[in-house]
């Protein structure tokens, strides 16, 4: 059976105060009556992740990360509002405990969720698990699917229709990640000025069908059952997840997505094991995407040059903070060159897009 995902031992300069986190839990969390204890999972680059023992149970707590932060983000009790009142619908959240907004406790807000235990695929199929390509394909399917099922919960039933403004909701990402960029922009880093008006140019109308998006929905922020590793039993990291547009969010997934004939260059930052043999293409997830939904997708260059913008724009914020001696991680040192081959992938589809 493959290795279930696992904790390790506390970064450098990324410690909690274990004292203080096991007696806030122990006070405020029935099912917590023992001291905690704490190890950190080591991948992700934005909100920090970090594992609970208390007896035999395990739980997950969340905290923004040290450094400069956008404004909007890594907002712990948006993120924890969400999963409370998605958990009851949406049968693949993590159930969250508790959040806490209190400072003193570990000198930021965090929350605190169940941890669901399975597979979770990074860079490279785990030792100990192997996919036919008929069964890649088919993890292809059920990945495309649980999105779908995402966009189609209906989200002003479950109390959040004031969770985000879908009006104007496209404009708001182009404007805002074009000034994000620009703030976190390195002198190492490409402009992408010419990708930014360009976006700004061939925006499209409203969606008619506005719905809850994840955002940063891809393999590694799904959880695969160690039994059946075609089954998906949770998704996580729902720090940026909004009401908007379903296509913004598929946009923004694909833009993780390296397809097995894609060029050398975008295969070095590739971060999935999308390039395995009998994946799906992501042209094939747009399709499979509009057979799901009944929409018609024909301006999905948009979408895409959008989602590759908005990565660079991630990457480039974090490597801010390394540049700039915020945080010690070496992981985000080689950010910088995402970011620039990341600018190329999107200026070639600006350059021979058809819209």
């Amino acid at each position: 059976m493959a290795d279930i995902d696992r904790a390790k031992e506390v970064r450098e300069g990324e410690e909690l105060d274990i004292t203080a986190v096991s007696a806030y839990l122990q006070e405020t969390v029935p099912e917590i009556t023992h001291e905690v204890t704490v190890k950190q999972f080591p991948s992700g680059y934005s909100n920090l992740t970090y594992l609970l023992q208390s007896g035999e149970k395990e739980y997950v707590l969340r905290r923004p990360p040290f450094g400069k932060k956008a404004k909007t983000a890594h907002d712990m009790g948006r993120e924890y509002r969400m999963l409370s009142a998605l958990c009851p619908v949406f049968p693949y959240c993590p159930r969250p405990i508790v959040h806490c907004e209190d400072e003193s406790v570990i000198g930021a807000p965090f929350y605190v969720m169940e941890r669901l235990k399975g597979i979770i695929l990074r860079k490279d199929i785990p030792p100990g698990i192997s996919f036919s390509t008929s069964e890649a394909w088919q993890l292809c399917e059920n990945l495309v699917r649980v999105q779908h099922e995402l966009h189609s919960v209906d989200y002003k039933s479950i109390g959040l229709a004031g969770f985000g403004n879908p009006e104007g909701y496209v404009q708001r990402q182009v404007e805002g990640w074009s000034r994000r960029y620009r703030d976190a922009r390195t002198p190492d880093a490409k402009d992408f000025e010419e990708v930014m008006g360009w976006l700004q140019e061939k925006m499209p109308p409203d969606t008619d069908r506005p719905c809850i998006i994840h955002n940063d929905y891809k393999f590694d922020n799904v959880v695969l059952d160690p039994d059946d590793p075609l089954k998906i039993i949770g998704v996580l990291d729902w720090e940026m997840s909004t009401i908007g547009d379903p296509l913004m969010d598929l946009g923004s997934s694909l833009a993780y997505w390296v397809n097995h004939d894609d060029p050398d260059m975008l295969k070095m930052v590739r971060t999935l094991p999308t390039t395995e043999e009998g994946m799906m293409k992501r042209d094939d997830q747009v399709e499979y995407y509009a057979k799901l939904s009944g929409m018609k997708i024909d301006n999905f260059d948009f979408y895409l040059t959008f989602g590759l913008f908005r990565l660079a724009g991630i990457a480039q914020q974090i490597y801010y903070r390394y540049y700039h001696g915020q945080t010690k991680d070496e992981r985000f040192k080689m950010l910088i060159h995402a970011v620039n081959i990341l600018e190329g992938t999107a200026m070639n589809i600006v350059q021979n897009s058809k819209l």
